[in-house]
């Protein structure tokens, strides 16, 4: 029954993940710059050391989000919406986990190392 609700089987799921690899990428950081494993935007791919801080940074946001989304995920154990809005929130939930990790590490590193030098030209 319980497995049947996408409300606690999207968030239990993805957060389960995102809390599995944000451990292993804590443990296992990505030491050079490559576009297969870690944390890749531009802003973080452009030198070692805010890729660096990039992917310190973004491994812990994912495991706090995915623990986070985890939890909420709990919310599917008594709530029973139709299908649809189930899905439909799950699904909201693991994206709004996802812009929120982005978010909040690419602000992060404009404030630690300010504005691109790529956009002064």
């Amino acid at each position: 029954m319980y497995f049947e609700n996408p409300l606690f089987v999207i968030p239990t799921l993805t957060g389960t993940i995102f809390v599995l690899v944000g451990i292993i990428i804590l443990k296992f950081p990505p030491k050079k710059i490559n576009s297969l494993y870690g944390y890749r935007t531009l802003s973080a791919m452009e030198n070692k050391e805010r890729w660096a801080f990039a992917q310190d940074y973004s491994a812990k946001k994912t495991v706090k989000f995915g623990a986070l989304l985890t939890l909420t995920g709990l919310i599917g154990l008594v709530y029973y919406p139709n299908e649809i809005i189930s899905m439909m929130l799950g699904l909201g939930l693991m994206t709004l986990a996802i812009i929120m990790i982005i978010f909040r590490t690419e602000k992060a590193i404009k404030i630690k190392f300010g504005k691109d030098k790529t956009s002064l030209k």
